[in-house]
Parts: C-alpha cells; sequence; structure tokens
C-alpha cells in the first residue's frame, strides 16, 4: 500500500464534529481498511476532535482544528491540532474511581488511550497523536 495523507481542517463550532464519520469513512473505503476497525476509529477520533473544539479552542470559530492521518500498509495515524492553551493529560481525574462514576462528561482521554494502539500527546496536550496498527 503506498502510504496515503490526509487532511481535515475545521471551524472550532459543534457542529463540525459531525465531519469525523465521512472522513473517517472515506478513509477505510478509499483504502481497504477492516470495517472492524472503523468504530474504533471513528469513537477515538471523535472523541480527540470534540476535546479540541470544545475544550481546546473553547468552540471559538476563528480558531481551527487540524486532523492530519497518514496510512501505510502496518497502521493509520491520525495527529490532532488545535490552538487553545493546552492541558497536561496526566492530571485529568480517572473517570472509573468510584467518585466519577456518575460525573458526566469526562471520558473522551480515557477513551482514546482504551481504544488506541497508541495515543500520545504534545505541545502541552495541543497535538493528540492516535494510532492505530492495522491487521
Amino acid at each position: 500500500m503506498t502510504e496515503l495523507q490526509l487532511k481535515l481542517t475545521l471551524e472550532s463550532h459543534p457542529q463540525n464534529i459531525a465531519q469525523v464519520e465521512p472522513y473517517v469513512s472515506r478513509i477505510v473505503e478509499e483504502y481497504h481498511i477492516g470495517e472492524e476497525l472503523f468504530g474504533t476509529m471513528l469513537i477515538t477520533l471523535t472523541e480527540a476532535v470534540t476535546n479540541a473544539i470544545i475544550h481546546g479552542n473553547s468552540a471559538t470559530i476563528s480558531k481551527k482544528v487540524q486532523v492530519d492521518t497518514a496510512c501505510s500498509a502496518d497502521k493509520i495515524c491520525f495527529t490532532i491540532q488545535d490552538e487553545g492553551k493546552g492541558f497536561d493529560p496526566d492530571s485529568l481525574p480517572d473517570p472509573t474511581a468510584p467518585e466519577n462514576i456518575l460525573v458526566p462528561g469526562g471520558r473522551g482521554v480515557f477513551l482514546m488511550r482504551q481504544l488506541s494502539d497508541t495515543v500520545t500527546f504534545d505541545d502541552n496536550g495541543r497535538i493528540v497523536r492516535l494510532e492505530f496498527v492495522l491487521q
């Protein structure tokens, strides 16, 4: 497989989160990625883009969220970048702790870590890389 690189640039408005699904569908279809990975990639990328728009960029339309995708024969990597102040992903409360079970929200980073093969945060949390191994 030739390496694929695709980009998606979104204004930071919550309605633009809906653009993630057709983007992932296009990647799965065009590059013959197994359908079993579609749901996992969709949930994970949607969480990352939602966090970038809502928390990173504070839903400020003038700020952009950039999604870069690189796909090779053995893996696919999504890089999500926002223009926010950043955050420390290791300081987030554990959503599985008893005191947080009924708290709404706060599960995005947890889901990204559970569903991706690799998650890394750079530039003070403004850049998130999600990696999935292709089988």
